[in-house]
Formats: C-alpha cells, structure tokens, sequence
C-alpha cells in the first residue's frame, strides 16, 4: 500500500486523539508496573515522588512507542484508523533520525510544564497544549499540511488508499 497525497489536517488531528489514548494507556501500565517493582513505594503519603527514575522511565516508554511506531510501518494506533502514514519527503519510510529529530520537536512543549513555578497548575498544564497547536498550525495551511516538527525533520503525513 502506498500512500496517495497529504493528508487532511483533521486526519492528523482525529489521529492525536486516538493517540492520547494510547498513551494514556501507556502510562498507565508502566505507572502500574513502576508501583509493583516500588512495593508501592513510588509516591510518599504526600504524593510526592520517592523515585528519580520514575518520569524519564515515562518519557523513554512513550517516545520509544512513537519513534518504534514511526519507523517500523509508518503509523502509530491513532494513524491506522484514519489510514495516514509518516513518510519522508518522497514518500519513503521514516529513518531513525528523522523519526528522533521529528519527536525531539514534537516533544519540545512538555518542557513548557516547567513554567509551574511560576504561575499556577492550571496556566503550566494548558502551555504544552498551547504548545503543541503552534507546532501542528502550519498542517492547515502548508500546501504539504506539514507541522513544524515535519518540516524540520523532513517528514510528511501521507494519506492512505481506502
């Protein structure tokens, strides 16, 4: 199967939402996992975190989910329902580095949350959402509906033959 043309940006996003899913998902399972390998030590009675391992554990987990996803058939579990694909420019399959510099990107406004001590919970959990519109605006006006982070990474979102 080869992928047709760009794909219509509210693809990309339906695809986001399936995702978050997933992640959450995700998440879930190696926050289940970390308590079981903790005793269920991972949190104090304050819930505050008794382990530095814990959240880079998450981020290695999830990035690996989408980098793993990318290169090895082009689609993560959101993007198969929708039938779109990330290709390179010409319409091959993504390669490691790209896949890396294209979640470098993509992940960049998580780094938004550390604005919480300065402002409030509220104001630091809306900045990587915020963030993330800003890198995925240019998808509905690009002639290619490319994002920031595939412009950068040489990437494209393909929509798929029905």
């Amino acid at each position: 199967m080869t992928p047709t043309s760009s794909a219509p940006a509210w693809r990309r996003f339906a695809a986001i939402v399936y995702d978050a899913l997933a992640v959450v998902a995700i998440v879930m399972v190696v926050g289940l996992l970390a308590q079981m390998a903790t005793g269920g030590r991972l949190f104090d009675e304050h819930g505050h975190m008794l382990t530095w391992w814990y959240q880079p554990l998450q981020g290695v987990v999830v990035g690996a989910y989408f980098l793993l996803s990318w290169v090895r058939g082009g689609q993560t579990l959101g993007m198969r329902p929708w039938r779109i694909r990330v290709t390179d420019a010409e319409g091959a399959p993504v390669t490691w580095m790209r896949a890396l510099v294209r979640l470098a990107i993509a992940a960049l406004p998580l780094a938004l949350v550390l604005v919480y001590p300065l402002t409030s919970l509220k104001a630091a959990l809306w900045a990587p959402v915020i963030g993330w519109l800003v890198l995925l605006l240019p998808a509905w006006f690009d002639r290619r509906r490319r994002a920031i982070h595939d412009m950068i990474a040489g990437t494209e979102i393909q929509r798929l033959p029905t």
